[in-house]
Order: C-alpha cells, then sequence, then structure tokens
C-alpha cells in the first residue's frame, strides 16, 4: 500500500484510492444486466448519462443474477424477486471484452465469496482477474478470511459500510447494533484523541483494505482524511479484531 500517494496498486496495474474515491470513477453492472449481451449496452448506458469515454472501475454487483426487464428489482404477482440463470463466467467474460475496448481501466466484483471469486480465477481462458471485490465490511464484520483470501490472489478488498451503515429502515434490521456507538471504539478514539469513525477507518486502512467513505459534507470529507494522520498500535488492531460478531447491516432477503 502506498499511503503517501494514498493508493493502492491493482493487479492490473492501475491504481485505486485507499479512502472513497473522489474523482475515480466506477460503475456496477446491476444484477438485471447479467446475461452476456447486456453487459457492454449497460456500461455505455452508464457511460452516456456520467458524459465519459471510460470509467475506471466497471464492477459486477453482485452474484445474483436477476430477470433482464425495466424492473430495477422484478417481481411477480405474489410480489417475490425474480431471479436469473446467467454463467457468471460469461458475464465475466463480456467485462474483459469492455476492458479491452476501452470502456473500463479495470474490472472487479463486489458481494462475492471464496467459491465464487474461484470459479472465476478458475474458469478457462481467464483474460483478467477481477481487481477487487467490494464486500460489506467493518469491525462488527471484519471478513478476515475474505481478506486473507483475497490477498493470497492479489485481489484487493474494498470496504462499503465501513463506519456501520445508514440505517435506512428499506435495507437495515433497525435492532441492529450501531457500530459507532461501540464502547471499544469510544475508548480507542479517545486515546488517539479522534472519533470513532475514524478509528474504525483507519482499523481497515491498516489491515491493507480500501474504503468506500461516502459524504456530501465537506467537513466530513476533511475529517476522513485525517485517518492518514495516526496509527493503531498492534494491540488497538487485536482489540478491534475481537469486536466482530458476523453482523451484517445489509441482507439481501
Amino acid at each position: 500500500m502506498d499511503l503517501k500517494r494514498h493508493c493502492v496498486k491493482l493487479n492490473d496495474g492501475h491504481f485505486i484510492p485507499v479512502l472513497g474515491f473522489g474523482t475515480y470513477a466506477s460503475t456496477e453492472l446491476w444484477a438485471t444486466f447479467f446475461r452476456p449481451e447486456l453487459v457492454r449496452p449497460a456500461l455505455e448506458n452508464s457511460l452516456k448519462k456520467l458524459q465519459l469515454d471510460y470509467v475506471d472501475l466497471y464492477i459486477i454487483h453482485s452474484p445474483v443474477a436477476l430477470k433482464p426487464g425495466k424492473e430495477i428489482l422484478p417481481t411477480d404477482e405474489h410480489g417475490k424477486v425474480m431471479f436469473d440463470m446467467v454463467d457468471l463466467c460469461a458475464t465475466w467474460e463480456n467485462l474483459e471484452k469492455c476492458k479491452d475496448a476501452g470502456l473500463a481501466k479495470s474490472i472487479g466484483v463486489s458481494n462475492f465469496n471464496r467459491r465464487q471469486l474461484e470459479m472465476i480465477l478458475n474458469k478457462p481462458g481467464l483474460k483478467y482477474k477481477p481487481v477487487c471485490n467490494q464486500v460489506e465490511c467493518h469491525p462488527y464484520l471484519n471478513q478476515n478470511k475474505l481478506l486473507d483470501f483475497c490477498k493470497s490472489k492479489d485481489i484487493v478488498l474494498v470496504a462499503y459500510s465501513a463506519l456501520g451503515s445508514s440505517r435506512d429502515k428499506r435495507w437495515v434490521d433497525q435492532s441492529s447494533p450501531i457500530l459507532l456507538d461501540d464502547p471499544v471504539l469510544g475508548a480507542l478514539a479517545k486515546k488517539h484523541k479522534r472519533t470513532p469513525g475514524l478509528i474504525a477507518l483507519r482499523y481497515q486502512i491498516q489491515r491493507g483494505v480500501v474504503v468506500l467513505a461516502k459524504s456530501c459534507s465537506e467537513e466530513r470529507i476533511k475529517e476522513n482524511m485525517q485517518a492518514f494522520e495516526f496509527q493503531l498500535t498492534s494491540e488497538d488492531m487485536k482489540v478491534l479484531d475481537g469486536l466482530n460478531r458476523n453482523v451484517r447491516y445489509f441482507n439481501a432477503e
């Protein structure tokens, strides 16, 4: 990790910011566009909306395909989500074609487990490995095993919900614990004279995890950058590792 430049080198030679994407342009292939013939048109449509010629990163949103159509979340007459049968290896081949066409500098995946990553990595004729795997990751769900696997394959783990979540009632169980209220984070924040949020961000950075820290507040963005201004001790890291509860704020149900 190049902390001086606050970037991580990807396995294809390009770089990704360690904290927040800022001017780094990325987009996701939504689950209703996993059929091979829909992959490039979906990206071209995103590029048109973004008014860009290419994106820095194009990722498969999840390993679960949904029925193609106009609806973002297609459901049947009973309100049940309609899934689709798609070979993700074929989907991946078309992301590779998008990279070759210059529409995306790098390509990756999101919400993949080890088995699903291995399916792509072991695909006959694989041209490009995923550069990253974007997953929910925070002290309550530290993803240590997945992180170790990704590192062994030179795949960067990108954390979303690194501070817990916005607790949107549509997606998040309101009875789930509030990460930033955790007394351990609070104690470490007091020790380092930082906020609990900065402790959570610094924890990920020292583990070699790239963090998606989205904010529209200039003040919050400046605060987040303070995560590069201090260091957690090895003992601090062990204590934070001990917070893992396998708690997911986002459940696809």
